[in-house]
């Protein structure tokens, strides 16, 4: 007799002809149907070397992007620059397609991220970590000290603070002149202010003339009078007195950067003066050189090709990390840049935020 509905027992079927049962288990067929068709679905399914062509893809192109920057041309609305200042934030993606690569289970995509990264570490992983060195013998500070700052008194007492032997500053203001000056007279003897750049510092000064680098041009041709050239001076030379001889100092602000719909990434201005200030520096006959400033750009920009090959970054030789230092608020850019001839680099920092939009840039140099 047969039983119905009970589970994991043989049925058994009656053929007809007399002879014995045939036994069989329930679902036999289906079972080795679902064999077959995972079997095909198999066969059809790519392998790990196959998968992921898209992301593997991604990876290529991200690592010859970098690879290849420096051939991205700035003639089309100033694209190099632009991907040259951001550069080194291109290695944000190495994580997001590397999670797509894991998430495709592609062993493709993982290996074609081996060349970005290799592109990204032999460009900034020099930068990782903290190279500074004890034993400075002279504090430099520079800090774009912004038009706007709502206090620069506090600003001024800040930096006063911060023990700076020599300082900077860009951006000063015709109305907040006067307040810097007030301000930061008890801890620096001397100084020398011209236009809206300015050096405060705790050595004699001498020498101290401005230096043109014609920034008088905006994004849709707006030229300013020549009579207010000396007015708007953004960068100056003076030479402070050491125990071990003179130092040249520059301090410069060049041109803004614009974004313009007419023209895109607009560094007409800014690009000038880097020429400009690259011809004043290589002219300068004295061995031990600084340059402070806010050049509106980083170094890994090919414009100032002219500035790198003559001086030598602070923050790059002895700093910690990147140092970004605008905006203030959350950096992604280190566009205020310390750089030198004939010195050492010691240290590198940034100092607390002010009032300004801009994070005060510190180095510590040695004979």
């Amino acid at each position: 007799m047969t039983r119905v509905g009970q589970v994991g027992r043989a049925d058994r079927v009656d053929t007809g002809q007399g002879g014995p049962a045939e036994t069989r288990a329930p679902g036999a067929g289906g079972a080795w149907r679902g064999g077959v068709r995972r079997a095909i679905r198999n066969g059809f399914r790519p392998g790990p070397w196959k998968r992921g062509p898209v992301l593997a893809a991604l990876a290529l192109l991200l690592g010859l992007f970098m690879l290849l920057h420096a051939r991205i041309p700035n003639r089309a609305g100033g694209i190099g620059s632009l991907v040259e200042t951001f550069l080194p934030w291109f290695g944000v993606f190495v994580p997001v397609l590397l999670a797509g690569a894991l998430w495709r289970r592609s062993a493709s995509a993982v290996l074609a991220l081996l060349l970005p990264v290799t592109v990204w570490l032999n460009l900034f992983g020099g930068l990782l970590g903290d190279r500074s060195h004890p034993g400075a013998d002279l504090t430099l500070v520079s800090h774009n000290v912004g038009a706007g700052n709502p206090d620069p008194a506090g600003t001024a007492r800040e930096l006063a603070a911060s023990g700076a032997d020599v300082l900077a500053l860009e951006e000063i203001t015709p109305q907040a002149r006067g307040t810097y000056e007030k301000e930061l007279t008890k801890a620096y003897r001397y100084r020398t202010v011209l236009g809206t750049v300015g050096l405060w510092s705790k050595l004699p000064l001498s020498d101290s003339r401005p230096v043109d680098i014609r920034t008088d041009a905006g994004p849709l041709g707006d030229a300013k009078p020549a009579a207010s050239k000396m007015a708007y001076n953004r960068a100056l030379r003076t030479t402070v007195a050491t125990d071990h001889g003179p130092l040249a100092v520059y301090v410069a602000h060049l041109g803004s950067v614009r974004v313009n719909p007419r023209v895109g990434y607009w560094t007409e201005s800014r690009d000038r003066g880097a020429r400009a200030l690259a011809e004043a520096v290589t002219a300068e006959r004295n061995e031990r050189v600084v340059l402070l400033g806010d050049l509106n750009g980083t170094l890994d920009d090919r414009v100032f090709a002219g500035i790198t090959s003559r001086l030598r970054s602070v923050q790059d030789a002895a700093g910690a990390g990147f140092g970004f230092s605008w905006p203030a608020e959350f950096p992604v850019a280190r566009i205020d840049q310390i750089l030198v001839r004939g010195v050492r680099p010691r240290s590198a920092w940034l100092l607390p935020a002010t009032g300004s939009d801009h994070l005060p840039v510190a180095a510590g140099i040695s004979w």
